[in-house]
């Protein structure tokens, strides 16, 4: 029986510099190999070279095995190339276009495969909550939303939830007004790892950076660290 992880970054990490790469660590330190093959997926960037670039310059240092997947020039045999990976880690971005681009190429159910045979999934941002059955996200110019994603784990993901100012009002109403009953909120600078499906660990890869499981109890709003 393979043990299923995913490690959903709140905000943080190569994307932004290169730095002590500490959250890329923790997540290759979950395969029990030297080497691990590691695949980026930078669709909701619209493929950006320069975060191809880092993603390269991070993981090679980290002695993995890198490649990635590219869905606006030539694209390859996703499924040969999914399943024969030890993790994947999706890039940020736009998150509705990405899902709407993965769903229209069937990686949505390949990666559901990788998942269940034990392949690491993770990512921030975007690539945080692409996991969740919901994700909050501002892929709208207007103001943050609530998108169906892919449902590999249960509930609803906000990331960024200490770095952009309008992300903990924004729940806090979505949870006040019944539209959502719970959501899972993840501060920069940490990462909320999730082993078969229900175990929860929080890794703080900034300085005390935490994550939320926000609720509400009769008419009071509950702020539960995880």
């Amino acid at each position: 029986m393979h043990s299923k992880n995913i490690v959903a970054i709140g905000g943080g990490g190569f994307g932004r510099s290169l730095g002590s790469l500490e959250i890329e660590k923790y997540i290759i330190s979950l395969i029990s190999k030297k080497r691990p093959k590691i695949c980026f997926i930078p669709t909701a960037s619209g493929d950006s070279s320069l975060y191809k670039l880092n993603f390269y310059r991070a993981f090679s240092k980290l002695d993995c095995i890198t490649s990635h997947i590219d869905f606006f020039s030539r694209t390859e045999n996703l499924e040969e190339k999914v399943l024969t990976q030890d993790i994947i880690y999706v890039g940020g971005g736009n998150t509705k276009s990405m899902l709407a681009v993965w769903k229209e190429w069937n990686l949505h159910k390949i990666l559901r495969d990788a998942y269940e045979k034990g392949i690491v999934m993770s990512g921030v941002s975007a690539g945080a909550i692409c996991w969740f059955e919901k994700g909050i996200t501002d892929s709208f110019a207007e103001k943050l939303n609530i998108i169906d994603c892919l449902g590999l784990v249960e509930g609803i993901s906000c990331p960024h939830f200490d770095e952009e100012k309008e992300r903990e009002p924004y729940v806090n109403d979505v949870i006040q007004g019944e539209i959502i009953e719970s959501c899972i909120c993840i501060e920069g600078n940490c990462a909320l790892h999730i082993k078969n499906d229900f175990e929860y660990s929080s890794i703080d890869f900034g300085n005390g950076k935490k994550c939320f499981r926000v609720t509400k109890d009769n008419n009071n709003l509950i702020k539960e660290i995880i």
